[in-house]
């Protein structure tokens, strides 16, 4: 990740047991999110905050027992998409303030995300 990148939360994939013996890390700035895995070759992702659609926070009951959980990361970016931040500590401090971070960069860049609600079915006026 880039060093003159301030970041305001990183952590580290951890095993089962709460352990961070893993070569992912993750960690946020204020207008992106990082992903960066790999030992002896090295791949960072990265997608823009505005870019983000949706938040999931799962916790199985081994990650409740060692306080770690998963959040799934939905976005629009195309080489990311669907994605996990699997196995962080303070799972629901992280997703409420990614989420907020979120929303602002949306603000900022004046992103809407139109959502149909209904049975599905466009108005005949609409054709």
């Amino acid at each position: 990740m880039e060093s003159s990148t301030t970041f305001l939360w990183k952590d580290r994939k951890r095993n089962i047991f709460g352990l961070p013996w893993t070569f992912t890390t993750y960690a946020f700035s204020e207008d992106r999110l990082f992903v960066t895995s790999g030992l002896l070759k090295t791949v960072e992702d990265e997608v823009r905050l505005y870019r983000i659609l949706d938040l999931t926070l799962s916790k199985t009951l081994l990650q409740k027992i060692f306080g770690i959980g998963t959040i799934t990361v939905s976005s629009a970016d195309k080489t990311l998409g669907e994605f996990e931040l699997k196995n962080i500590k303070n799972p629901n401090q992280v997703k409420e303030q990614l989420s907020a971070l979120v929303e602002e960069n949306r603000d900022k860049k004046r992103v809407t995300n139109r959502e149909y609600m209904g049975d599905g079915d466009i108005p005949e006026e609409e054709l």
